[in-house]
């Protein structure tokens, strides 16, 4: 299988639960999809509203033949600039989380290490209005190795599956 493959089988898998758009992306992403999640809880009946809580997922897929440093850090930067940009924090916020999925035909040795360490986290209003987490997942396609960094580990089951 090719990353093009991978990438049509991870689309697949994503575009149950999630939106998925593969046209008018963010230039060095291949695909992006959004999962958003309104939830409310009542006392009784539905006019007395304890709470309503808003959680948001956004996935930034990347497509690349050789993974670097140089090119990890630029894709985990702008997948978290751009996702902190959809975030709209307020009283109902409860997490809008970022991911980064890299599909790649070779991951160079040094690289998995720095998958591993990238980690980005914000709080808005010291927890009260939410939070943001970063996952990343790098697969090299043609050896099946997986790497991710510490918020990633259930995206692995994902990856392994296709």
């Amino acid at each position: 299988m090719d990353n093009k493959g991978v990438l049509d089988s991870l689309l697949r898998s994503f575009g149950s639960y999630y939106d998925v758009k593969t046209e008018g992306v963010l230039p060095p992403f291949a695909a992006q999809a959004t999962f958003n999640m309104h939830n409310e809880q009542y006392f009784l009946v539905k006019a007395a509203q304890i709470a309503q809580i808003d959680s948001n997922e956004f996935v930034y897929i990347a497509s690349e033949e050789n993974l670097n440093q140089q090119k990890i850090t630029e894709l985990a930067d702008a997948a978290w600039s751009d996702g902190l940009s959809k975030v709209k924090p307020d009283s109902n916020h409860r997490n809008s989380d970022v991911t980064l999925i890299i599909i790649c035909n070779k991951i160079e040795e040094n690289s998995f290490s720095i998958v591993k360490k990238l980690k980005h986290y914000k709080s808005y209003m010291f927890g009260f209005h939410g939070w943001s987490n970063f996952r990343a997942l790098a697969y090299e396609v043609s050896t099946g190795k997986t790497v991710t960094n510490r918020l990633g580990k259930p995206l692995k089951k994902l990856v392994c599956n296709l």
